[in-house]
């Protein structure tokens, strides 16, 4: 049975709100109160600690257990925390007895967010057309989206409405759609409550924005690789494999400005002789910039029993097991040895497009957004300095340091790896030969590319001029060699 779409209003929005901001109910309210271990131990799924902790807390321990915990608190209790109940209940963000009916959660400057009970709190499988809340997947998306200002901004398949409310702090205007009518309810909650103005389209894919362009696209979309079915509407698109990735990727840029960018999550599957990035590059029309980045490779049991459990299924249980055995059977008859994962940044252009896939899949801290945003600017660069690259002055970043490994020969120490790291950022690492590793000794912002090629042409033999300048342009898209303005 589906759910009953809520119906928030803007009044009630406006009183959680303040009830929110009264008790300490935000994310450092919340990591204060319960302190760094307590807190840990809930992100891990371990109640306990974070559940001592609110002891004594008043009306912060209470909507602490109520939302985050799943407790059953008292009804006397919870009025004290949200004021008067009646219109809570029939909106069902608390139930009759004093449980959490929708998952409201402190998240990111001061902000909430509206979704439904995960299958932890739910103690079962959540339904299909469940609105999944704040996820990796939307966090790592959130990390990963440029923040320069625009003017207008789509947030497709807004879900909880995660993107859009980060999209906030930069776009002058957001609309945002889904296909989900509890979804675009539940995203209106958020909205409300963050007091920001989104527009909001019901509709599937691009159909609710048709004829319409915006200067940024950012999309969380159903992206599960499978066949073509839909048992959640939060993760599953309804086309075979990996054909939302495919259909969001060919279509987005249409939707583009010139000179606007999309970025989104995707998948794409990994089959045996086929080299995963002349598929994804198949997917694009002409006239785009695109950056995939492959961030995990997961082999079939893996995906398989990551999703069930994300569903709150059991991969033990006999639903388990007999939703395993068919999507397994699907994989094999399709030859798919893996699923890749990763990002994909794409900009609408006139000029020569420029396509990159790289994998990506080392740990760092850095977000990814601001690294986007610097390759598309590097790729601009490039495409407009290339006759000059040759003269073009640069220098090496501070961040950029060149590690050495070398093992023990019968003269000595010999060098057998020379490798780039650039310690800030996604962490870029480039292997290179001793040459190379010379040119950019000499990159201190004094000489260009060609004058420097000259002196060690000078004082160490021959320079392999052609294969110097790809290398020079490498460098250029990862941050490790900067031009020098002129």
């Amino acid at each position: 049975m589906p759910f009953v779409a809520p119906d928030l209003s803007a009044d009630l929005c406006a009183r959680l709100r303040d009830a929110f901001l009264t008790a300490g109910y935000t994310s450092d309210g919340v990591i204060e109160l319960l302190g760094g271990r307590a807190h840990a131990a809930l992100g891990r799924g371990e109640p306990e600690p974070a559940r001592r902790a609110t002891r004594d807390a008043g009306t912060l321990g209470t909507l602490v257990r109520l939302f985050l915990l799943g407790d059953t608190e008292p009804l006397p209790a919870v009025e004290a925390a949200l004021g008067d109940l009646d219109e809570a209940v029939a909106a069902t963000v608390v139930t009759p007895d004093g449980r959490a009916g929708l998952d409201i959660r402190p998240y990111g400057d001061d902000w909430w967010v509206v979704a439904d009970l995960d299958s932890d709190l739910r103690g079962g499988a959540v339904p299909a057309d469940h609105v999944l809340g704040v996820g990796h997947a939307s966090i790592n998306l959130a990390r990963a989206t440029s923040r320069r200002p625009v003017g207008t901004l789509l947030d497709l398949g807004t879900g909880c409405g995660v993107q859009a409310l980060h999209a906030g702090a930069h776009a002058g205007s957001i609309t945002a759609t889904d296909v989900s009518t509890r979804a675009l309810a539940l995203a209106r909650a958020t909205f409300l409550i963050n007091e920001l103005d989104v527009e909001l389209v019901a509709g599937e894919w691009f159909e609710p924005v048709e004829g319409r362009r915006f200067d940024q696209v950012v999309c969380n979309p159903p992206f599960v690789v499978g066949p073509a079915r839909v048992d959640y509407t939060y993760r599953d698109s309804g086309l075979d494999g990996d054909g939302a990735s495919a259909m969001i990727v060919r279509r987005l840029p249409s939707y583009l400005t010139e000179g606007g960018v999309g970025q989104l999550l995707a998948s794409w599957v990994h089959r045996g002789g086929e080299d995963w990035a002349d598929r994804v590059g198949s997917w694009l029309p002409s006239g785009v910039d695109a950056w995939f980045v492959q961030r995990d490779i997961a082999d079939p049991p893996l995906y398989v029993g990551t999703w069930l459990r994300d569903a709150g299924i059991d991969p033990r249980s006999p639903e388990g097991r007999a939703k395993s055995a068919e999507w397994l059977d699907w994989f094999a008859a399709n030859d798919i040895e893996g699923v890749g994962f990763g990002y994909v940044t794409l900009r609408r252009t006139d000029a020569d497009a420029r396509v990159v896939c790289e994998d990506l899949r080392h740990a760092f801290d850095d977000p990814l957004g601001p690294e986007a945003a610097r390759w598309l600017d590097n790729v601009a660069w490039l495409r407009a300095n290339e006759k000059s690259l040759p003269r073009t002055t640069f220098t090496v970043p501070e961040s950029v340091v060149l590690e050495e490994v070398s093992e023990p020969g019968e003269d000595g120490w010999a060098t057998v790896v020379r490798r780039l790291h650039r310690m800030d950022g996604p962490g870029w690492q480039h292997e290179v030969d001793e040459p190379t590793a010379r040119l950019l000794a000499g990159c201190r912002g004094g000489l260009p590319i060609e004058d420097l090629l000259a002196l060690l042409e000078y004082a160490y033999g021959p320079v392999d001029w052609e294969s110097a300048l790809p290398i020079v342009r490498d460098l250029v898209l990862h941050g490790m060699l900067v031009p020098v303005p002129s």
